[in-house]
């Protein structure tokens, strides 16, 4: 069995673990270390590279970052520091940690780990994956095929970001009740319907731990899952990118 590191940078933590490809999950512990305050591209790297020291691993690791990514470089910074924009990450990353690494969104990262090991997978037609967190992910795949960087979390709902209003780190903030926080869900979820259609939604990030007390409460048609392998999918999703071949 080769084990192979994935790094999940979030705004709020960065988790890092080693991954059996062969199955879909963590061997023995992850680390987590908090996010740095600012997130400049410096301090994260720093903790990147922490993660990376404490599993004592020498290979081409895989990143998954809250940012547009293209060919290694973030074009995006939502809930990181604005330094982001423009910052060639791989390079950054591979200087500060001595290894290669594979750089991708965040939500892309999780999608491919659901649709490989777990929610989503031998699933056909247009799935959303999509995380609620510190802000919201969205990946979406057509008949297992990825369309890289949507960042329908941003989608206007009256006026406002979608993770402006719905997004995890906001129901905790405002100590919203499930039923209030699932209104916000649930009309966030309306408006991709009526622009996408999808198949299926799969639901990962922080708050799919909770599923049960706000799934059960959305009114949308098509049918939602929560991730089967819950705020563990960035990880795996890191680490299968270097799998299949991301620089």
């Amino acid at each position: 069995m080769i084990a192979t590191l994935g790094v999940d940078v979030g705004g709020t933590g960065i988790k890092g673990g080693l991954v059996d490809l062969e199955k879909g999950e963590l061997i023995g512990e992850r680390l987590r270390i908090l996010t740095p305050h600012p997130a400049t591209p410096d301090a994260v790297a720093l903790c990147v590279a922490e993660v990376v020291r404490h599993f004592e691993y020498k290979e081409r690791f895989g990143c998954g970052l809250p940012m547009v990514v293209k060919a290694g470089v973030t074009l995006t910074a939502a809930n990181v520091d604005h330094s982001w924009i423009g910052t060639d990450a791989k390079t950054l990353f591979e200087t500060h940690t001595g290894v290669k690494a594979s750089i991708l969104n965040d939500a892309d990262a999780a999608g491919l780990a659901e649709m490989q090991y777990g929610a989503g997978k031998d699933k056909k037609g247009v799935v959303f994956m999509l995380t609620f967190g510190t802000g919201i992910g969205c990946a979406i795949f057509n008949n297992g095929v990825l369309l890289p960087n949507t960042e329908l979390g941003h989608l206007k709902v009256r006026g406002v970001d979608a993770e402006d209003r719905a997004s995890e780190s906001v129901r905790i903030e405002r100590e919203m009740s499930w039923r209030k926080w699932s209104a916000r869900i649930d009309e966030y979820l309306h408006e991709l319907e009526r622009l996408f259609w999808p198949d299926l939604f799969i639901v990962g990030g922080g708050a799919s731990k909770n599923a049960n007390k706000f799934i059960p409460r959305l009114t949308i048609n098509t049918p939602i899952v929560p991730a089967t392998l819950l705020n563990e999918a960035g990880i795996v999703g890191a680490a299968l990118a270097v799998q299949l071949g991301y620089t």
